[in-house]
């Protein structure tokens, strides 16, 4: 098995930001630019995490790490390697840590035997890449047993969890136990918010850094009109559209076309040019609860509108670390095709094309900027980057009162909150009360666009990670 797979960023240049933050944000960001690399100088930053595409966490770092080499900052990204048996265990370990059973399996001394088998080699291969003056970031459940040897290697280890839970319950507990004896040894604990840091993490170690959406990707990117038409019409979703007019800029500044459709899934339709769309787009992943957004609709948001619901998630076989996800697509077809067939063709299940990631991004952005309301009905949610990504096209969002959702959305001001993920009804006449009252939903949308100018972009991430590594830094020559 070949152990590690580098993951190209590119080079971005950070001094783009100046268009979209306010002039208080630009000072402080130019100011951090101009010396990062003194900094950082004679040092690497490695980040390490288990997929290269696919995942809120990997559209994160290709965009961040690209701005940190802007900046002059050598800044590299690796992606682990495990096997089946492998995938499933920290599939097991990132349900527990929403304080879902997940599939029901154990987390004893035998699956975390499996866990360190798959790791020694991972751990080998890039123990031979970082020298004694770097910094390691290690990301998430699948690289915790990293931060031992990675110890030895380099000067610093980060290690970084993007997913938890609001109120800890024992199943959350038993992945705690599962990591925790990793997890202990890195030099700092990065969480997305407060609530999620585990009982027992040494507080003067904890760091709270949200994440960040870039507004520069092809996923966020300004389109224009007939851009947005083009791209729903060769994706085929949306009828009406020019698809030689489905271009979009990649994130090096070429120009990109959209070529690729999606695969609609249990004799899907594109929909009418007119149509008024409800969206989710996330992972087919049942805390993502796809099964709940679309039932929700068929029974509470179709009888009193004429709105289509389009369900979207990334081809589920480009995705290598989620070991469920076709499983999922599954149940959701097969509650689609028992719907009444009236009901059934206002619900589009799409499966977007994971062949170019760039491609896939702009059709996600053309989707949720053709929509009127953007929805992530999830069951639990580490942050939910679609929520920003909605909210910076000044779309209406509905989504659950939990994780870092909540702290995205102000409850009727920039986005509504649900408090009950499992309240359909509740969900359903959020949805039905913006598509009924545009002028409200379009006052939200502006609202939430300027929400996340302010709080939810790249420059106050990599801000706070300056912060964060300069700490360690100082820390370390002090003593």
């Amino acid at each position: 098995m070949a152990a590690l797979t580098k993951v190209e960023t590119g080079v971005f240049d950070p001094r783009r930001f100046k268009e979209v933050l306010s002039a208080e944000a630009w000072a402080a960001f130019s100011e951090a630019l101009d010396r990062a690399e003194e900094t950082f100088k004679g040092r690497t930053i490695w980040n390490v995490n288990s997929t290269g595409k696919g995942g809120g966490v990997a559209e994160m770092l290709y965009s961040l790490l690209a701005y940190a080499m802007g900046a002059g900052v050598d800044a590299r990204w690796r992606v682990i390697e495990g096997n089946p048996e492998f995938f499933r265990i920290t599939k097991r370990v990132h349900n527990h840590l929403h304080g879902s059973p997940g599939d029901g399996g154990r987390l004893g001394p035998e699956e975390h035997a499996v866990y360190l088998d798959a790791l020694e080699p991972n751990a080998e291969a890039l123990a031979k890449l970082v020298r004694p003056r770097d910094i390691v970031i290690l990301h998430d459940p699948q690289t915790a047993g990293l931060v031992a040897p990675m110890k030895e290697v380099a000067d610093f280890v980060v290690w970084r969890c993007h997913v938890g839970l609001d109120v800890p319950n024992d199943i959350a507990r038993n992945a705690w136990d599962f990591l925790d004896e990793h997890v202990d040894r890195a030099d700092a604990h990065v969480f997305s918010r407060k609530e999620f840091v585990w009982l027992g993490l040494a507080p003067e170690k904890t760091v709270i850094i949200p994440p960040s959406i870039d507004a520069f990707s092809p996923k966020n990117q300004e389109l224009e009109r007939p851009s947005v038409e083009g791209i729903l019409a060769a994706s085929g979703l949306v009828e009406g559209g020019d698809p030689g007019l489905a271009t979009f800029v990649r994130a090096g500044g070429q120009p990109g076309l959209v070529r690729r459709p999606a695969d609609l899934v249990d004799g899907g339709a594109a929909l009418a040019a007119d149509a008024r769309i409800v969206t989710q787009v996330s992972r087919w992943d049942r805390l993502k609860d796809p099964l709940g957004v679309m039932l929700g609709f068929a029974d509470h948001i179709a009888p009193r509108t004429d709105a289509h619901l389009v369900l979207a998630g990334p081809a589920v076989e480009a995705i290598s670390d989620d070991p469920e996800g076709a499983e999922v697509l599954e149940e959701v077809r097969a509650a689609h095709s028992r719907m009444p067939p009236d009901v059934r063709a206002r619900i589009l299940l799409a499966a977007l094309p994971m062949d170019d990631s760039e491609e896939n991004a702009a059709i996600v952005n053309a989707l949720q900027r053709r929509s009127d309301v953007v929805v992530q009905k999830s069951i639990a949610e580490g942050f939910g980057l679609t929520v920003a990504e909605g909210m910076w096209k000044a779309r209406p969002v509905v989504a659950s009162r939990i994780g870092g959702i909540q702290d995205q959305i102000v409850d009727g001001v920039s986005g509504v909150l649900v408090s009950d993920p499992g309240a359909l009804a509740e969900y359903g006449a959020a949805v039905t009360g913006l598509l009924l009252d545009p002028r409200r939903a379009e006052s939200m949308g502006f609202e939430a666009m300027n929400r996340v100018r302010t709080e939810f972009l790249g420059p106050r991430h990599l801000l706070q990670y300056l912060e964060l590594l300069s700490k360690l830094m100082q820390k370390a020559t002090a003593s």
